[in-house]
């Protein structure tokens, strides 16, 4: 009579392993929804604007900056301020810490691979009503009861339709996208500080140039006040000298506003407060250096922004198969052992032991169209994601075009408004000589006057935009980051473990 339960359970549980090893195998079975392939992208075979004069057209394997882009602008007290930004602004940190987040979303993901075992032991006391002991309730026997309870539950879902590890790899994408990011927040900031060194000592150059004017103002003030006093030259002469010192002294003045403002910019972009740094005033006359921009087709490998919106479309693409794995039953396996007693003495003996074990099917059997819903909401998602690359590549090539156009054309005018300059400088020169000889009136040397600070003033910005412009350039050419520094998936998958 006793061999008969054994035998039982014994089969049991032999008929219990092919049954899990079943499950685990058609745990790495179909994987429902579409394959992801990388849609088309706009393109075309070259720029549309030609290099600026002195620039060579780049092959596709030396179009890259490499390094640090910023060195070829050869100016250390910049390069100390680059290597800052990384470090120490506060956005790129945000972005760092939100890439740190989706890494560990993809270990996150992953563990619903994996069984999940816990265990809950426990101790309860309990007493019986004394009411229950009538002969309807023999079974019961009045007073305390204690149970020692230790319990190991095993849950486990098999991911038969693949959307498990669909979910893993939208995980990995999404936290591509997110290293991508914050390449292009590295990128952004970094240009940004660059942009605003340039136009800081853009507006030294500015200054130094009010500076020696409120100078040679002064002198043709005293001239004239010489004139006036000898006899020579008119009150109106010398009213107009001091309107046009006054001017040239408060036009002086108000460049320290912008000059402020942006030295307090590149202080926020290292990450300090601006009292904590300070720019020396100097006058550069360095020119945009020559920069690789490439051919077109590589353009989509080396900016992180069009990474990040390709890494944010795959990731889309998983979450149609989600979707749609959601029509199909799901499958669990479920199990629970451990002890159960009334006497702690016999807690851990074998005779305690319980179990049980059985996989579970579930299917939904209506659902008023929600999971087609849901199907198609991914799907315009992805629709969405897909045309938000395509715009991303646009903007892109828009980006490059615009600032080859303005080194271009901007070198043009440079060299007009040098022509310019010299002219201005040439008339001055000549009005002075004439108003000196009496042969001219004052007005006609302030006119030629103002004509040559409007020219220098005007030379000085095109420098300035110049450089600006150069930066814009790198930044829309990617920074010499391409596509293979981003993580790979199994690398993010793999992390922590």
């Amino acid at each position: 009579m006793s061999q008969k339960p054994s035998s039982a359970a014994g089969c049991s549980r032999m008929f219990l392993l092919p049954v899990l090893a079943g499950m685990l195998l058609l745990s790495s079975g179909c994987l429902v929804g579409p394959k992801y392939q990388r849609p088309s992208a706009p393109g075309s075979p070259a720029y549309k604007e030609p290099l600026p004069d002195g620039w060579k057209e780049a092959r596709p394997n030396d179009g890259v900056i490499r390094g640090n882009w910023w060195e070829i602008y050869h100016d250390p007290e910049l390069d100390a301020l680059e290597e800052q930004v990384s470090i120490s602004n506060q956005n790129v940190l945000a972005a760092e810490a939100q890439f740190r987040a989706a890494r560990d979303a993809v270990r996150i993901a992953r563990s619903a691979l994996f069984p999940t075992v816990g265990a809950s032991p426990s101790v309860n006391n309990s007493r019986t009503s004394n009411t229950l002991t009538n002969n309807q309730f023999r079974a019961f026997s009045p007073g305390v009861r204690t149970e020692y309870t230790l319990p190991i539950d095993f849950s486990y879902q098999a991911d038969v339709w693949g959307s498990i590890r669909r979910s893993v790899r939208a995980s990995a994408e999404t936290a591509q996208a997110t290293a991508a990011q914050l390449e292009n927040a590295r990128l952004f900031f970094q240009a940004e500080l660059a942009q605003d060194y340039f136009q800081l000592h853009g507006t030294d150059a500015e200054q130094d140039l009010l500076e020696r004017t409120v100078k040679s103002y002064q002198e043709y003030l005293d001239l004239t006040k010489d004139r006036f006093n000898s006899g020579v030259a008119s009150g109106a002469d010398v009213a107009q000298a001091e309107t046009q010192l006054d001017t040239a002294r408060a036009q002086l003045i108000d460049l320290g506003v912008a000059r402020a403002q942006l030295e307090h910019a590149i202080a926020i972009l290292t990450g300090k407060p601006p009292s904590a740094l300070s720019i020396d005033r100097r006058v550069t006359k360095s020119q945009p250096p020559p920069i690789p921009v490439g051919v077109p087709s590589t353009l989509l490998e080396r900016r992180p922004d069009i990474a990040a919106a390709e890494r944010e479309m795959a990731s889309a693409n998983e979450q149609i198969g989600i979707a749609q794995a959601a029509y199909y039953p799901e499958l669990a396996l479920g199990a629970s052992a451990g002890l159960e007693s009334s006497s702690f003495l016999q807690w851990f003996t074998w005779p305690s032991r319980l179990w049980s074990v059985g996989p579970q099917l579930a299917e939904t059997l209506f659902d008023a169209g929600k999971r087609r819903a849901r199907t198609a909401q991914a799907q315009a998602a992805y629709d969405a994601t897909v045309a938000n690359y395509r715009q991303t590549i646009l903007t892109g090539f828009q980006q490059v075009e615009d600032n080859l156009a303005a080194l271009r054309i901007l070198d043009n005018e440079a060299r007009a408004e040098d022509e310019a300059v010299q002219a201005a400088e040439r008339s001055s020169a000549i009005s002075t000589a004439q108003y000196k000889a009496r042969t001219a009136s004052y007005l006609q040397v302030i006119t030629a006057q103002t004509a040559a600070l409007q020219s220098e003033r005007s030379a000085v910005d095109i420098l300035t935009r110049r450089m600006a412009a150069s930066v814009l350039l790198i930044e829309a050419v990617g920074g010499g980051w391409d596509a293979s520094k981003l993580p790979a998936a199994k690398d993010l998958m793999a992390h922590g473990n």
